[in-house]
């Protein structure tokens, strides 16, 4: 299944996307699309009331407690940052106040010059996880989405040397649109991931490709602390980022980057200055 919210920000109602497209109300089985909810989605049904027009899309998820990102995680994204693929995943957190609609916009934060685009696929828990196995760990996986990892490269590189700080302003996690169930998306090491910039294509690639995968990466992570219900893990970036253009290219206002991940729809993001 297909979950999202919608309305206007602070004010979204959980939905799903039926079998013909349409958004369904879901506010008459259940407050939102947190918690304890996310550990049983499979109960939930698509027959709430059809909701008219073509309202806000905002994050699929909310009350999310951390988000847990995987740095370096593709060999060829590790290569045009110079640098060799890790030995184990690099990890670093990444703000919940960063997290907006899959259509919202970007804040170029004052001062900024290099503000940078990541695709990435997202991991949204739903069953506790701690000292899991490969084996068991995508059993606790509540579903994924689109995750778009904005960084500010001079923030992340020169601040000293704390990547939280370039990855975490307002507006640098746009999630979404939907909140898809494993059942549907099947095999997460099997997904297309593209990114375009103004119409140009920058990222395409396949989580195939990853170092790291979604259940090693679940495994991993909860060996160091509880991943609780709700949290998200951004998986890493494939190639193509502006920090590794011939010269490096970063966003400017005015731009729009459109975001796509097989089964996880589409991302349609305007920038401007914050």
């Amino acid at each position: 299944m297909r979950f999202l919210r919608y309305g206007a920000p602070g004010q979204e109602k959980p939905g799903v996307l039926d079998v013909g497209g349409q958004i369904r109300d879901l506010s008459g089985q259940i407050e939102d699309l947190s918690g304890a909810v996310l550990t049983d989605l499979a109960r939930l049904t698509a027959d709430g009331p059809v909701v008219s027009g073509a309202p806000r899309l905002g994050p699929p998820v909310t009350g999310t407690g951390k988000i847990v990102c995987i740095g370096k995680n593709y060999a060829a994204h590790a290569a045009e940052t110079g640098s060799a693929p890790p030995p184990e995943p690099l990890i670093f957190m990444k703000a919940t106040s960063a997290i907006i609609g899959p259509n919202d916009t970007i804040l170029i934060p004052r001062g900024s010059t290099k503000t940078d685009w990541e695709v990435e696929l997202g991991v949204v828990i739903g069953h506790p996880a701690k000292h899991v196995s490969e084996a068991d760990a995508l059993s606790h996986v509540a579903g994924y989405l689109a995750v778009n990892d904005v960084s500010e490269r001079d923030y992340q590189k020169h601040r000293a040397g704390q990547w939280t700080k370039g990855k975490s302003c307002d507006s640098f996690a746009p999630l979404g649109p939907w909140l898809v169930t494993p059942d549907e998306v099947g095999d997460p090491q099997d997904l297309a991931l593209r990114l375009s910039v103004n119409g140009a294509t920058r990222q395409d690639d396949s989580t195939a490709n990853m170092i790291f995968g979604v259940a090693h990466l679940i495994s991993y992570l909860s060996d160091f602390f509880t991943l609780e219900t709700g949290d998200i893990i951004a998986t890493g970036t494939p190639s193509g980022v502006g920090l590794g253009m011939d010269p490096p290219t970063f966003l400017t206002p005015g731009d729009e980057i459109t975001l796509e991940i097989q089964g996880l729809g589409q991302q349609r993001i305007p920038v401007a200055q914050g």
